[in-house]
């Protein structure tokens, strides 16, 4: 079913200062820790990313940083809150919170998960993996339309991050993801770490995934560390990238070009200089390929 999602006019300052554009190699997720730090030293980073959905006020501290770093740094926007997968009705206000922040952030790219949050009108703490059969995809197609049509722009969709795998699957992700992108005309959010970690705990082989994903399509990628727990993998963003998924990161980029890079940490977050280590090693490997 479609949902009607209303026309929302937002309103930008035509004497807005010019803001840096172009998101381009090494990048560093945003996060409050580091709010002062960047705002004094400055550092030579290219960009940064944020979740979307801490910055939805109309005004605030959060905004207030998100603004001042925004004066020196292309920055993108990275949510969790579309529910993309799930059977409720799209989250208007939610929707409409987004498209405010876009126009006062001005990002490159818009994104959100291949998952799913809500039921019912009930929220979830965690992304929901999908079924990867003809019905689902007809119903994430019609939603990811509605999305890009009411924010009047292309989105990005990162591949999940699941556990577990469906027997009533009737196609593997990459298929899925393959066949969304072109019925949608969406682009893709390729994470690294996930699809090392989905090799490991589910058993395909990660080289495979990515010679089955469409180059022209990835327009982002995502760099994070896994824990090792006892009898699988745990995607934590909590640890420096590990050394199968540098490897794996650089098997991508000979696929698809130096494509934006970002480093994400979100728990147990470091000092700035531990991220701006792990993304200075990304830049290394994003200029063998440009």
């Amino acid at each position: 079913m479609k949902t009607e999602l209303p026309s929302q006019a937002v309103e930008v300052d035509a004497n807005q200062q010019q803001l840096p554009t172009s998101v381009k190699g090494a990048g560093i997720g945003l996060r409050s820790l580091h709010y002062q730090y960047i705002i004094t030293h400055k550092p030579q980073v290219n960009w940064f990313e944020v979740i979307s959905d801490n910055y939805f006020g109309d005004g605030g501290l959060p905004l207030y940083h998100l603004e001042k770093i925004r004066q020196d740094y292309p920055i993108n926007l990275h949510g969790v809150g579309m529910s993309l997968g799930s059977t409720d009705p799209l989250n208007q206000d939610y929707l409409i919170r987004l498209k405010k922040l876009a126009a006062r952030i001005e990002p490159d790219w818009v994104s959100d998960h291949l998952s799913w949050i809500s039921i019912n009108g009930h929220y979830l703490n965690d992304l929901i993996p999908l079924v990867y059969t003809e019905e689902v995809m007809d119903n994430v197609v019609s939603r990811i339309l509605q999305v890009q049509e009411f924010l009047d722009r292309p989105i990005l969709i990162e591949n999940p991050s699941p556990y577990i795998t469906f027997t009533d699957s009737t196609m593997t992700e990459w298929e899925f993801i393959t066949r969304l992108v072109h019925k949608t005309d969406c682009y893709l959010l390729l994470d690294i770490n996930n699809v090392y970690v989905n090799a490991i705990n589910s058993g395909f082989d990660p080289l495979t995934y990515l010679d089955n994903i469409p180059a022209t399509r990835v327009k982002e990628i995502h760099l994070a560390g896994y824990e090792e727990k006892e009898n699988y993998l745990l995607d934590t963003h909590g640890y420096p990238v590990h050394p199968p998924v540098w490897q794996l990161y650089e098997e991508a980029l000979t696929r698809f070009g130096a494509v934006p890079t970002l480093i994400e940490w979100d728990t147990d977050i470091p000092s700035f200089e531990v991220l701006m280590a792990e993304a200075n090693k990304a830049e290394q490997f994003l200029e063998k390929v440009s």
